[in-house]
């Protein structure tokens, strides 16, 4: 038989008890103890659903009872400190003379001692538990793609658990419910666990990344682009009060979708002021991709060997692909190398007229092509860009996103532009090293000046709202 003891961590009565019974096993071969010690506060609770389970009758603190382990059954009920105190005495010969003072003492002791570690297990416990992944609008295509990208463990490697959450309305609750139950019947192994939530109060709990998917279908015969704007400042006057209230200090928020992705960045910024700004980002990748495939093609190579090319500007408005530092590995020509061996991309397209009137100055093909893409391209962008966040982007090469500026490259400070950046140790880095000819700079310019614009008339409505505050 082995005696279960159980009390408060602070009862000397508890203290008491535990010492004999831990002369008791030292001294007599066939006794066994197991202590299990209880938080003060939670010692009511526990002592009540323990002698409810077992049908006792128990209302001191400490509870003893022997556990029949070549029986089975529930166990026997001993009692307090006084019914252990008779039972070592009438079966051992044994008692206890310990003093008050003395049992005081060592229970004071015991909470400490307990204390530290339940403050061990916690530290312990936060080591493994599963990274949060919020994503909003969570029933668009986009998602459906996402989550496998997320859950097989290429993007926060092979150890990190993770447990995504599905933030939407409840028109949406059951393309919501059909997405959770097939991601729960793949078994990933590394999806500790998937949930739908349609109230937004509790969004962005414990989130340690936030995937806003948010888009404003842009239709300018119906509502004016002021309105749509509108539509996208009272969106980010939801979520980024929220985010401060609920989801951890160091959030990553990834703003990406069809429309308006670097406003959307910028005005969480705007309204979430505690937010840090460098964890704000905004997705354009999927045009690099696009643009690389498109040179790819003229070039009869693989896509993967179009290096460096860079998305400037309004990733889903005007931008501008710049060509000036793109790259070519692998590419079948006269002068061979090594892997690491590239040639510029500009040197080996000798039809220039193809690059102005089919690339750069055809942004509507582009447009048109990534604005189709409504799932794999954008959910691999999504996972990509994770991906070097945590782990860092290749050496040396170049990757478009956009980040609130801070004046580089001439952009005025305090709006998402896109930008050439690397990732290592966590955290981006601007390649301000990068030079830039005149013609890209005025293009810059302009395309600045559109954002700025489209800020201002974000922080109007803003101000429309709350007159006095903008006063």
């Amino acid at each position: 038989a082995v005696a279960m003891f159980t009390g408060k961590a602070n009862c000397p009565y508890y203290a008491k008890a535990e010492l004999l019974a831990d002369y008791l096993q030292t001294n007599l071969p066939n006794f066994r103890v197991h202590k299990i010690t209880q938080h003060p506060e939670k010692w009511e609770q526990w002592l009540h659903d323990i002698c409810e389970t077992n049908g006792w009758e128990h209302r001191q603190c400490p509870i003893i009872w022997r556990e029949l382990l070549d029986r089975g059954g529930k166990g026997q009920l001993l009692g307090g400190l006084d019914d252990f105190l008779e039972y070592a005495q009438q079966y051992y010969g044994i008692t206890s003379m310990m003093l008050s003072e003395e049992m005081s003492d060592i229970a004071e002791e015991n909470l400490q001692a307990y204390l530290e570690i339940v403050k061990e297990d916690e530290e312990i416990k936060s080591l493994i538990k599963p990274m949060h992944i919020w994503i909003t609008s969570a029933s668009v295509p986009i998602c459906y793609h996402l989550i496998p990208l997320l859950a097989n463990g290429e993007v926060f490697g092979m150890t990190t658990k993770i447990s995504i959450h599905l933030l939407d309305t409840d028109q949406f609750k059951e393309i919501l419910h059909s997405i959770v139950m097939e991601a729960e019947d793949m078994a990933f192994p590394l999806l500790r666990s998937i949930s739908e939530h349609t109230k937004i109060d509790q969004a962005f709990i414990d989130a340690d990344i936030i995937i806003v998917l948010d888009d404003v279908l842009l239709n300018l015969e119906v509502q004016s682009l002021e309105n749509y704007i509108r539509e996208v400042s009272e969106i980010c006057q939801v979520y980024a009060p929220l985010i401060e209230k609920n989801a951890k200090s160091e959030v990553k928020i990834i703003s990406s979708g069809k429309t308006f992705a670097n406003l959307k960045a910028t005005m969480l910024k705007a309204y979430g002021p505690s937010i840090r700004p460098e964890n704000i980002i905004a997705i354009g990748t999927s045009w690099e991709s696009a643009a690389k495939a498109m040179l790819a093609r003229k070039l009869n190579m693989n896509i993967a060997g179009v290096k460096d090319v860079i998305v400037w500007g309004n990733i889903t408005g005007s931008n501008y692909i710049d060509l000036s530092h793109a790259k070519l590995y692998g590419y079948d020509c006269a002068i061979r190398g090594p892997p690491s061996f590239h040639r510029p991309l500009l040197h080996m397209i000798y039809d220039r007229e193809w690059i102005h009137s089919e690339l750069l100055s055809a942004q509507s093909t582009l447009s048109s092509r990534v604005s189709r893409c409504t799932a794999m391209l954008p959910a691999h962008a999504i996972a990509t860009v994770l991906q070097y966040w945590y782990h860092g982007s290749p050496s040396q090469e170049i990757i478009s996103v956009g980040i609130l500026s801070e004046g580089q490259f001439c952009i005025p400070a305090g709006i998402t532009f896109s930008m050439p950046v690397r990732f290592q140790n966590g955290n981006w880095e601007v390649m301000t090293e990068l030079e830039i000819n005149e013609t890209t700079q005025k293009v810059l310019e302009r395309l600045s000046h559109e954002l700025v614009q489209e800020k201002l008339v974000a922080l109007k409505e803003i101000n429309e709202m709350c007159p006095y505050e903008a006063e």
